[in-house]
């Protein structure tokens, strides 16, 4: 390796003590001569690292956003509670348009929404976290760029309405952690004691879930002649990211279609991570072809982004998700199987047993998903049992293979590979005044911290252990692909139950309190970020809220896994599956 920067004008360089307790602390003592040479070497490995420090910022002209230069973005920061945020989804409200949107213009008409860690130009970016838990001047950044899949959604002809209320720092499976309060769920008006929209729509992607189902409730509300009062303004389509379930949880509680690709299918560049191996981006939708279409304008490589392999399509390659549906269910229709008794044809579903095999599994779910599993088989499927023991185990594989590195995130530390930073960002080192925050807001949070920086500790956990969790993640996939080398799709419930009470008060029970809420939500999702098989929520019934006396019903899901880069095999079956009937049609109010 070459050595470069050995002339030494700035004052401020390494000193011999700094040198001498750097080598001490790894146990080193260094011959005189030997000492001198290194500590000069040192001292140009310092030169350097502060030179580059000081050049000016570079912006990737890829990523430069559609407006005219001095130009800025108007947008509102509606209270959680007001008239123009009844449901507290909304982070930030704008209209932004591209001003040269592709000739297909795939969304033209259509609103999206983005979850609020992807970077917009000019939009404040929250993480769903305190503003000084991201700068150290307290204020919310700015970014200077529009990330690849909002360039996307904007030259697709959409209007960009706004960014969706996130969990604090991402990391809860529910929707009431975020700095700016609960998110509620649109589909039951009146909790048990009359208060109104009392259930959580989980989380992470919380808002992008509760204003995406905000348009589908106030349709179906509308089809019955129903008020739409104190809804709010939904969105038609929404971005949700996705480490550990954060699309397909809020996605299976609000009763809506969440996707969570195939790792490297969409680009992540320009949103914040908890880890390049788990990070997805994808889209949630009020439909099976709506979820499709988005994923067809979202898909394809980006030349910037590490998480992309040689198997990410280039953008002139992406698969139209949307189109091959079309034309499978035409061809179908045209040869008279696209029917409540053919529709599944062809199809081989495989049941994961350990699926069903959660503690926390209420009975109610576990009847109305494997009822609907059933469904495929009167729809002409093949629907088998299938067991993979390692399933159970692919939570702790997850845990082991990621946690020590997300304490990264947290200060905005780059990985290792070259991927974009985010630049706008300049969190202080967590402190005495971060854990007060987060442990009132998400305990979770300070969970995963204390958890990194202990599995970090190379005294305690040498690299060898996260090296075998890394090769677990290996097998773990091998026996997801082998399974998928015999089905179609794999089918497992997402949610242990429906949602539950959007509940502020779990203060009074302290951090167990919380932490008991979430208690196996995502014992059948994580498995799939660090495989990177590509996993759906789709509605597939309705079940009673745990409290008595409460009128209506909660959405039920379960979860559709397939081959990595074989979605087009998920939106056949799962649309295939509401040719019996969907969801909403046995909705009632």
């Amino acid at each position: 390796m070459s050595i470069i920067m050995m002339d030494h004008d700035e004052p401020d360089l390494v000193s011999m003590d700094d040198f001498r307790k750097l080598t001490a602390s790894r146990g080193m003592t260094l011959q005189p001569d030997d000492e001198a040479t290194y500590y000069e070497l040192l001292k140009a490995a310092d030169k350097c690292a502060k030179y580059v420090y000081k050049m000016p910022e570079y912006v990737d002209p890829r990523l430069v956003p559609d407006m005219e230069p001095g130009s800025t973005r108007n947008y509102a920061n509606p209270a959680n509670g007001s008239s123009e945020n009844p449901l507290g989804g909304w982070s930030h409200q704008t209209s932004i348009r591209s001003s040269k949107p592709l000739k297909n213009e795939l969304l033209a008409g259509k609103t999206v929404v983005a979850k609020d860690n992807i970077l917009i130009a000019g939009i404040p970016l929250t993480i769903g976290t305190s503003a000084s838990h991201l700068s150290k001047d307290a204020k919310y950044p700015l970014p200077k760029i529009d990330a690849p899949v909002i360039q996307r959604i904007l030259e697709s002809g959409a209007e960009f309405t706004g960014t969706a209320v996130c969990e604090n720092y991402c990391m809860s499976a529910l929707s009431f952690t975020s700095a700016t309060g609960p998110v509620a769920n649109p589909w039951l008006a009146k909790g048990p004691n009359g208060e109104k929209y009392a259930y959580a729509c989980g989380g992470s992607s919380s808002g992008s879930g509760s204003l995406v189902a905000v348009n589908v409730v106030k349709r179906l509300r509308e089809q019955k002649g129903l008020s739409t009062e104190g809804l709010g303004e939904g969105a038609d389509f929404a971005l949700g990211g996705d480490q550990g379930g954060s699309i397909r949880l809020p996605a299976a509680y609000s009763g809506i279609y969440g996707l969570k690709p195939t790792h490297g299918l969409v680009p992540y560049t320009g949103i914040a991570s908890l880890h390049p191996l788990i990070d997805h981006c994808g889209p949630m939708a009020g439909s099976v072809r709506d979820t499709a279409l988005l994923l067809s304008v979202l898909s394809g490589y980006d030349g910037i982004d590490p998480r992309m392999t040689p198997e990410t399509p280039l953008r002139q390659n992406v698969p139209q998700y949307h189109e091959i549906l079309d034309k499978e269910i035409a061809k179908r229709t045209e040869a008279g199987t696209w029917t409540p008794s053919q529709a599944a044809k062809g199809l081989k579903i495989g049941v994961l047993k350990e699926g069903w095999e959660v503690p926390t599994m209420s009975p109610e779910v576990a009847a109305a998903t494997k009822a609907a599993c059933d469904r495929f088989a009167a729809l002409g499927a093949v629907v088998e049992e299938v067991s993979i023991p390692l399933h159970k185990i692919g939570p702790a594989i997850w845990t082991a293979a990621t946690r020590a590195n997300m304490i990264d995130s947290m200060t905005n530390v780059s990985p290792t590979l070259l991927s974009h930073t985010l630049p706008d960002l300049n969190p202080p080192v967590p402190d005495q005044a971060w854990y007060e925050t987060m442990n009132k807001f998400n305990p979770a949070v300070v969970n995963v911290f204390f958890a990194g920086a202990y599995l970090s500790n190379p005294d305690r956990f040498p690299p060898a252990y996260r090296n075998k969790a890394m090769m677990h993640v290996h097998e773990l996939r091998a026996v997801y692909d082998d399974a998928l080398s015999k089905y179609d799709v794999l089918i497992t419930p997402v949610t242990p139950t429906v949602a539950m009470q959007r509940d502020e008060t779990w203060h009074n029970g302290g951090v167990m309190g919380h932490l008991n809420l979430a208690l196996g939500n995502n014992m059948n999702t994580g498995m799939f970020n660090v495989t990177g098989h590509p996993a759906m929520a789709m509605p597939i019934g309705w079940g009673s809220p745990r409290e008595e006396g409460v009128d209506g019903k909660l959405p039920i899901a379960f979860q559709i896994i397939g081959k990595r880069f074989g979605e087009s095999d998920m939106f056949l079956a799962a649309a295939a599956w509401e040719v019996g009937g969907r969801a909403y049609d046995e909705w009632q109010p």
